[in-house]
């Protein structure tokens, strides 16, 4: 049972990212008076990671506007920054956190939002013009690699999920000649299903960006000095030359600072339906993994919207204390900007849901479809139609059956 915080009470937010943000911005807007320190292990402020993908690395948004806030509106919070450190341990009975410096910082009140770091293919760590992209140094590497090559620069992008086939756009649409390698017979499958994930694949061939699908990475070789900088070895014994490789095989929650804390670490941080994770610790954001109050299911969603909507609850819910918390009961909802089409998402689609498309087609370029489980819509995808998708959002947000669904989609 975690007590109402003090008003003067030391709130310690671990991740200077989106949920740890809006997490210390509603602290302040509830009114609390005592410290607030943001601890990062990037030395950058917090910026938004949406446009590392599209805007930023396409060179058409400088730096500066990723930025959730100029330094005067963030002066105005009165939040202290530590930036640069780097969590390495948490003792929950002393309430204290360790960095990799050395030093330490006592809390009266915690907020983990360390969020995931990309996945790697082994055999391939500081091998030159071989990225991840998940941070705001990874893209300006990626960047710097990306105008080295030059106009029609070969670019290889490992995986086919909708951080890989964004930046697979926009490289595209940067000149460079793209491959697209994914493991899986058909891209987000997982996520979308075979339908839909089938339509996403089509985006990239109608551009003619080259997808290689159901086929997997045997290795990667690498000749800096030749024409070739890096060969991509494939399983099935073909190779894709590349002047950059880009490794979007997804992300690992950030949760090894946590070992031996007492802290609930499966797939992320385990928390209740409020976010409680300990006696005043909460978890927001990527790292997450928290008991859905409607869905009775346990979710981890690395989503925009997740981050920012949960960075609040979970501040909110501290600073009530967990008996007067309020369940965190979100309907998620993700975009992802690929090529001229914006794909956008409202609920949880499953791999194994019906899909029933009720307005244009894959040929249009434009549709809405329809996601159900058993008799329940589950989830809405649309194609480049967001008026058309909100209008499901009530739906969703009252449990409706899918019955209701296709009724407002004949209206």
């Amino acid at each position: 049972m975690s007590e109402p915080l003090s008003p003067d009470a030391t709130v310690v937010v671990v991740g200077a990212s989106l949920a740890g943000l809006r997490a210390a911005e509603e602290i302040r807007h509830e009114g609390h008076a005592g410290p607030v320190v943001i601890v990062g292990d990037e030395r950058h402020a917090p910026y938004d990671r949406p446009p590392l993908s599209k805007q930023l690395l396409a060179g058409t948004w400088d730096v500066e506007r990723i930025h959730h806030h100029a330094p005067d509106k963030l002066d105005t919070l009165g939040l202290e920054f530590r930036l640069g450190h780097r969590a390495a341990s948490l003792d929950t009975d002393a309430r204290s956190i360790q960095f990799d410096d050395g030093s330490s910082l006592h809390y009266d009140g915690l907020i983990v939002a360390t969020g995931a770091s990309a996945r790697s293919l082994p055999g391939t760590e500081g091998m030159p013009t071989v990225r991840s992209l998940r941070t705001l140094d990874d893209c300006l590497g990626i960047r710097a690699d990306l105008e080295a090559a030059g106009e029609g620069a070969r670019v290889v992008v490992i995986g086919a999920g909708f951080i890989g086939s964004e930046v697979a756009a926009t490289c595209h649409g940067l000149g460079a000649v793209v491959t697209v390698v994914e493991a899986l017979p058909t891209p987000l499958s997982r996520v979308l299903g075979d339908q839909m994930g089938e339509a996403c694949a089509q985006l990239h061939r109608a551009q003619g960006v080259t997808l290689r699908t159901g086929v997997g990475v045997d290795r990667l070789t690498s000749d800096q000095g030749s024409d070739t900088p890096v060969v991509v070895h494939l399983a099935d014994g073909t190779a894709v030359d590349a002047d950059l490789v880009v490794v979007g095989i997804g992300v690992t929650p950030s949760v090894g600072w946590l070992d031996g804390s007492g802290l609930t670490l499966d797939n992320g941080v385990v928390c209740s339906e409020h976010l409680f994770a300990a006696d005043q610790v909460v978890a927001a954001g990527d790292v997450a993994r928290w008991t859905h109050p409607t869905l009775g299911e346990q979710l981890r969603v690395e989503h925009w919207t997740n981050a920012a909507e949960g960075g609040a609850a979970a501040a909110r819910n501290l600073l009530a204390g967990s008996a007067a918390a309020v369940p965190y009961s979100p309907i998620p909802f993700f975009w992802s900007d690929q090529y001229k089409t914006k794909i956008q998402v409202i609920g949880l689609p499953g791999q194994d849901d019906e899909v029933v498309v009720v307005e244009g087609s894959v040929e249009e370029g434009k549709l809405v479809a329809l996601y159900r489980r058993e008799d329940r819509l589950r989830a809405v995808l649309a194609f480049s139609q967001p008026r058309h998708l909100m209008a499901y959002r009530p739906l969703l947000a009252a449990g409706a059956s899918f019955d209701e669904a296709l009724a407002l989609s004949r209206s």
